[in-house]
């Protein structure tokens, strides 16, 4: 069932979309009348296997969506470098790119081995260039389009005094990375605006638990549901280039900003309006007065 329509007739193409933020991502903008392309390595065989493009696609159609599976490895130069022109050709165009995909493995930069650390660059900045530079064309010639990129509010600079997290977490490396893909969103987001293509970034505003997050976050500690990062992701790919590109976007405080209505997945149900939490970053206090 189309909720409100907000996408009907756009082509999204949804990296990482068999779990987590990337599926809930591709659920959403199929309530809102998406063709969503769905992908990752993982297709399975039946929508009962979890963790799969097919479970990803067999619960956006029982939603009365639209989607196609698409597996690929973008850590295989070959796949990833015809992903977007192979699902351009399976939907028949593209107008949306989220840049969800990913890995994740914290370590002390001391302990770090090379091979992490490259395999961390590849996922968060070279996958998205290249698949973005791949859909630019494609986007230009329908005369719009979209690329969001997941971010991370570990790209802010550590609070002082440290934390316990920034001390040990190891995750450095990691929010390094992120913070230049949030340069690479707003230099992205000026070279395109005039073919009237927006680049934004989407992050949680604390943390999100998903099946790649989980191991990293310890017990008890209270993470935020999906949904306001879902809304937030879907905001910034329906506006055109001209009133909303260029943002650096958290979940909790996008919708405030904006006065969101924060929907289900499903699009039918609403949730309530976002608090922030004490403990959530200070510098994203600003993005609360950001129109």
């Amino acid at each position: 069932m189309i909720a409100h329509g907000t996408l009907t007739g756009k082509i999204a193409l949804v990296t990482g979309a068999s779990r987590g933020i990337g599926r809930a991502i591709a659920q959403r903008f199929a309530a809102e009348g998406a063709l969503v392309v769905a992908t990752a390595r993982r297709a399975g065989e039946s929508e009962d296997e979890p963790g799969t493009l097919a479970e990803t696609v067999g619960q956006i159609t029982r939603q009365g969506g639209s989607a196609i599976a698409l597996a690929a490895d973008l850590e295989d130069p070959a796949q990833r470098n015809d992903l977007v022109a192979q699902a351009a050709r399976v939907a028949g165009g593209l107008d949306i790119l989220v840049n969800n995909a990913g890995m994740a493995e914290y370590s002390s930069i001391e302990s770090m081995p090379l091979e992490i650390f490259d395999r961390t660059v590849e996922h968060y900045l070279r996958i998205p260039f290249v698949l973005s530079r791949a859909a630019i064309p494609l986007m230009r010639t329908r005369g719009a389009g979209w690329i969001l990129n997941l971010g991370s509010v570990t790209a802010l600079s550590p609070a002082r005094p440290y934390q316990d997290f920034d001390r040990a977490g190891g995750v450095t490396a990691y929010a390094a990375v992120k913070a230049a893909i949030n340069r690479f969103t707003e230099g992205l987001a000026a070279e395109l605006e005039a073919d009237n293509i927006a680049v934004n970034s989407v992050a949680p505003s604390t943390a999100i638990r998903t099946p790649g997050s989980e191991r990293y976050i310890p017990d008890g500690y209270p993470t935020e549901p999906v949904e306001y990062l879902v809304e937030t992701a879907l905001a910034l790919c329906s506006v055109p280039a001209r009133l909303r590109t260029g943002h650096i976007a958290h979940s909790l405080h996008f919708p405030l900003a904006h006065g969101l209505d924060v929907r289900t997945l499903d699009g039918q149900g609403m949730l309530p309006r976002p608090v922030i939490p004490s403990w959530a970053h200070p510098g994203l206090s600003q993005e609360l007065s950001a129109k």
